[in-house]
């Protein structure tokens, strides 16, 4: 078989790249989970309070959320590490990829119950349509993922198949 090392440098550059890319994000994140939002929240709470019961819902679902994010993070991370050992095309990446999967998942149902009660609650529409544009687009990155997932296992068997033969 013929490697050509042009594309093999180029790949671990990128690869570089990303994860320094997935650091700076995840330590945003966390940031944002720990203290931005926390403190945003118990904010608006002091200065609306008729919306203060929200507080702490708001607050746990807006950590649930990033923390799904995060997961989808460090899944990446895990792919990565197989693509730099050429060992992607393995039973392993799929594993990560299930969970990306099952992450979005469960951060697609926690949105969608928020997007219910604020719809149901809402004097103007403009924050459930938004709210609703969030609930299509992390579908369709689901969805995507699912899509993924089937050509990540179909290239797995070719490359086991390959592999038998050569």
């Amino acid at each position: 078989m013929y490697i050509d090392y042009r594309y093999v440098n180029v790949d671990k550059r990128v690869v570089l790249v990303l994860r320094a890319a997935l650091l700076v994000f995840f330590a945003l994140l966390v940031v944002l989970q720990t203290l931005s939002l926390p403190g945003q929240f118990a904010h608006m709470a002091t200065e609306s309070p008729d919306m203060a019961y929200l507080r702490w819902p708001s607050t746990a679902l807006a950590a649930f959320l990033i923390l799904c994010v995060e997961i989808v993070v460090i899944c990446i991370w895990r792919l990565l590490t197989l693509v730099r050992g050429d060992r992607i095309f393995t039973a392993a990446s799929l594993i990560w990829v299930d969970v990306i999967v099952w992450s979005i998942v469960a951060g697609w149902i926690a949105f969608a119950a928020a997007f219910l009660y604020v719809g149901v609650h809402a004097d103007d529409p403009g924050l459930p349509l938004l709210m609703f544009l969030c609930l299509v687009t992390a579908g369709v990155l689901g969805l995507l993922m699912v899509v993924m997932r089937a050509l990540l296992r179909q290239a797995t068997a070719l490359r086991t198949d390959m592999d038998a033969v050569i």
